[in-house]
């Protein structure tokens, strides 16, 4: 008998392996992305060798999707998929990729800044599939790799952060 782990038990379990920080940050950043922009958006999870990334759109195609959040054992970034295209005239957007731009993640208040909240305003606005206007949103698990490299940063040993000769 094969039992069924349901996808919101599968992120949550995806999100957990990272440092107490790091995961408390990605859930709540989330929660508010799910909450205040993409109540109604499919949210499809890649839990790969690098990062795990939690993106938002209009339906299940990877293409269609909006933002995405970038999680790393060190941090996290806040990606617009066609960022490349959006007005930024605070200069907040980092990248030179050929479509990508994002945002370092450090904490849950840039979500509210008033530059990124009309950034996000703008990448939906943009998006040439418009996102649903009702029904509730759901989580697609497309990859679950796997091997993978350490969710965990490693404290560095002492032989390698002294600096001393002696």
């Amino acid at each position: 008998m094969t039992v069924s782990v349901s996808p919101a038990r599968q992120v949550a379990g995806f999100i957990a392996r990272f440092d107490p920080a790091i995961a408390r940050l990605a859930r709540a950043a989330r929660s508010h992305l799910r909450r205040r922009y993409f109540p109604a958006a499919v949210e499809l999870v890649y839990d790969s060798y690098n990062s795990l990334a939690i993106g938002f759109g209009p339906n299940e195609r990877t293409t269609d999707a909006v933002v995405s959040l970038a999680v790393y054992p060190r941090g996290m970034n806040l990606y617009f998929i066609y960022g490349r295209t959006l007005p930024d005239p605070d200069g907040l957007l980092l990248g030179k990729g050929n479509q990508g731009r994002f945002l370092r993640l450090e904490s849950l208040e840039l979500l509210a800044q008033p530059a990124v909240v009309a950034l996000l305003r703008e990448a939906i606005r943009q998006s040439d599939v418009p996102m649903p206007k009702s029904g509730r949103g759901y989580t697609v698990i497309k990859v679950a790799a796997t091997k993978q490299r350490p969710r965990r940063v490693r404290p560095r040993s002492r032989l390698h952060s002294s600096r001393s000769g002696s």
